[in-house]
């Protein structure tokens, strides 16, 4: 059963990735929450919410850091180009666009699968 959201709580979650720039202290006292209000509640109220907005954010996000090692072809010369390619890679990689290794596995001999022992008890 999915947990119903209060506007508060969906406030909470726009300004966090917004206005806030990841704050949670400063989206919680944004979105209308009293500063003695636990942090540690809201967050763990909407993990999952907090979760699924992250994978959002870095989705939205990861076509720059597409054009940034496109754009190191065009322009080799770029002062910082290094710790850009370097950033924007470990961006991709986070967003799932990383490098996969591909292992080949190859048996010579066939592969013969055995019923299990019979177990003695003691």
């Amino acid at each position: 059963m999915a947990k119903e959201l209060t506007e508060q709580h969906k406030r909470f979650l726009e300004i966090l990735f917004d206005e806030a720039g990841g704050n949670i202290n400063a989206a919680k006292l944004a979105a209308g929450f009293s500063p003695g209000y636990s942090t540690r509640l809201l967050t763990n109220y909407l993990k999952e919410e907090i979760n699924e907005a992250t994978q959002l954010y870095i989705a939205m996000n990861a076509p720059k850091a597409a054009i940034a090692v496109v754009g190191a072809l065009n322009d080799p010369t770029e002062l910082g180009l290094k710790e850009k390619l370097n950033a924007a890679k470990d961006f991709l990689d986070r967003a799932g666009f990383g490098k996969t290794d591909k292992i080949q596995v190859e048996a010579t001999n066939g592969v013969m699968i055995l019923p299990a022992k019979d177990r003695e008890e003691d």
